[in-house]
């Protein structure tokens, strides 16, 4: 019987997108570089804030460039990720109900850890036991490490967990970590995406969700 949830951060939980493309935008004209829309910027999210500088800035960027508008960028979001950063709608009430009924839960996330375990404790508090985000030292989804690492501090194994999230690196990583995969269709990619990356089951909104996860 499935008794845990891992879950993507964004486009998944919370909807980070302006704060995302605010940060993008300063390091981009700080640097003098062209900004971004923020549905240029959803395009680029998935992979980690490296890749996202990566895929911000022009192809004939250099590498020492690069670093400074990565360190601009995380400069600026650490001051401002929760600005305009919030739950998608049924979130809260889908946590609590998960939790109510005994369900072990774990965000692993793409996103830098300090900026998951900030978000997580100030938004989720309790209603999330576990958060793994990304560091140096592991590699990132679509590779199992992290996700076998939130598993291991929850005391739980793949075969009784649900992967929840919004894009490709997800699907990816559900099938890497042998988990089940779930894909909501509120986030960052279309269900197009998801079923070209191999999910077939689906989310509406949370409300459907909830009653996917308990049944």
């Amino acid at each position: 019987m499935k008794n845990t949830v891992i879950f993507d951060l964004d486009g998944t939980l919370l909807n980070t997108l302006e704060d995302l493309t605010d940060a993008v935008n300063f390091s981009m004209a700080e640097n003098g570089f062209p900004t971004h829309s923020t549905e240029d910027v959803r395009s680029f999210v998935g992979n980690g804030i490296k890749k996202l500088i990566e895929r911000s800035v022009p192809k004939n960027c250099s590498e020492e460039m690069l670093q400074k508008c990565f360190e601009n960028f995380c400069t600026f979001y650490e001051k401002h990720m929760n600005d305009k950063t919030k739950p998608y709608s049924g979130i809260i009430q889908m946590l609590r109900e998960l939790k109510k009924s005994g369900f072990k839960t774990a965000i692993v996330t793409n996103k830098a850890d300090f900026a998951a375990q900030a978000l997580c404790k100030g938004i989720f508090g309790d209603l999330i036991i576990v958060t793994v985000g990304a560091s140096e030292n592991t590699r990132h989804k679509p590779y199992p490490d992290t996700t076998l690492k939130a598993l291991r501090k929850l005391g739980a194994k793949a075969e009784n967990a649900y992967f929840v999230g919004d894009s490709d690196v997800d699907v990816q990583t559900a099938a890497n970590s042998g988990i089940d995969f779930i894909g909501v269709l509120w986030g960052f990619r279309s269900k197009a995406v998801l079923e070209s990356a191999g999910a077939t089951s689906f989310a509406e909104n949370a409300q459907e969700l909830t009653r996917i996860l308990l049944n």
